[in-house]
């Protein structure tokens, strides 16, 4: 067995099925501290005056950078797939796009 073999540890993932399922978020806001990044997912619906935190995901700044990298990676390998993600920050300054399409509720 090869040294780079011995290294190489096997991580055995389990995911429940509620987990699986997923959350979806159209926000993410992000805050730290001097040891750790918390990243707030946030889902805004349409006529919905509140907006909720749907998961919060706590890192450690080294962690995050990896992180950082993986999302890269993964970006860079989407676009090639699938053609360049337009950026909408240009519109909305930075913000989710709010216009949903949905009929304003009328009384």
């Amino acid at each position: 067995m090869s040294k780079e073999q011995e290294n190489k540890q096997e991580i055995n993932i389990e995911m429940s099925e509620e987990i699986a399922e997923g959350v979806y978020s159209n926000l993410a806001i992000i805050s730290h501290s001097n040891s750790e990044l918390v990243v707030d997912f946030i889902r805004i619906m349409p006529n919905v005056p509140k907006a909720k935190v749907k998961s919060r995901i706590i890192l450690t700044p080294q962690h995050a950078k990896r992180l950082m990298f993986a999302l890269s990676d993964n970006i860079k390998k989407y676009e090639a797939q699938f053609g360049e993600i337009q950026d909408e920050n240009d519109i909305t300054g930075g913000l989710p796009p709010m216009n949903f399409n949905t009929p304003t509720a009328k009384a």
